[in-house]
């Protein structure tokens, strides 16, 4: 647990936080915790998971990510600069949109895939802007989202360049607004201030499309050459997976029923 009981948002079904320190401090009691990192995580699951393949969740692009990899027989996403025909698979959505589908993937990420590969004992969900309905029914078809059984939304948010320091982001603060909107539509409550607040962006932006292209992160992305990463980043709600972590990975809901029924998802 991190800091006191009254970073814990209790009494509250739906709760918001920042970061693997956020998750940390919401995810004991709660039902689930729902990871998300528009740019480009969470966004890059959908877009796998679309496809039919298992997400592999890794906080750490070195060695250690080829060897657990090559422990689990998946393929090991490389840098977005490093993609090659030999190696398209990338945390770009747009690369893995044009990829060929693989069973197997492993997507290291310092933030939203850091987070997911931290919390244990309790379902974690992967959304996105593409996907924010979805899984908020899904999770409200369990009961979730009660203040007896709360679901935890956490906001990745990015690292200052050059310092292990959390910059709070725009496109995850409107992601998980998106969570939070589809959550309390569905029923869910009563909503902590930190999920009213997201609600509110989310609800209140006119067009997300081009916010997330004038925001911070949109414009590293776009000006790096992936301005279709974050065009993808910007379709709401065109998927209807729901990327569930099970036996370590993150796949839709159906195929981990379908496949395998004593799937572990904690």
């Amino acid at each position: 647990m991190v800091g006191g009981t009254w970073f814990e948002q209790r009494t509250f079904g739906v709760r918001c936080e920042w970061g693997v320190a956020g998750a940390g401090a919401l995810a004991p009691g709660s039902a689930c915790v729902v990871v998300v990192d528009v740019l480009s995580f969470t966004t890059s699951v959908s877009v796998a998971v679309d496809a039919g393949t298992r997400v592999f969740p890794f906080p750490w692009r070195d060695d250690r990510a080829a060897d657990f990899a090559a422990a689990e027989n998946a393929v090991l996403a490389v840098g977005r600069r490093a993609v090659t025909e030999q190696a398209p698979w990338s945390l770009s959505p747009a690369a893995l949109r044009r990829a060929p589908a693989v069973p197997r993937l492993v997507l290291p990420s310092p933030n939203g895939s850091a987070i997911s590969a931290a919390v244990t004992g309790i379902p974690v969900l992967a959304a996105s802007l593409r996907n924010a309905t979805a899984v908020a029914r899904w999770i409200r078809r369990q009961g979730w989202g009660t203040a007896d059984r709360p679901v935890a939304v956490i906001a990745a948010g990015e690292q200052w360049p050059g310092r292990d320091a959390l910059r709070p982001s725009i496109e995850d603060l409107l992601g998980a607004g998106a969570v939070v909107s589809a959550l309390s539509a569905a029923g869910a409550g009563p909503l902590s201030p930190e999920s009213t607040i997201a609600r509110t962006a989310f609800e209140s932006t006119d067009d997300i499309a081009a916010t997330l292209a004038e925001c911070s992160s949109g414009r590293e992305l776009r000006d790096g050459g992936f301005a279709d990463d974050v065009a993808i980043a910007g379709e709401v709600d065109v998927s209807k997976a729901v990327p569930l972590r099970a036996d370590g990975a993150f796949a839709h809901v159906e195929l981990i029923r379908a496949s395998s029924p004593a799937a572990t998802v904690s």
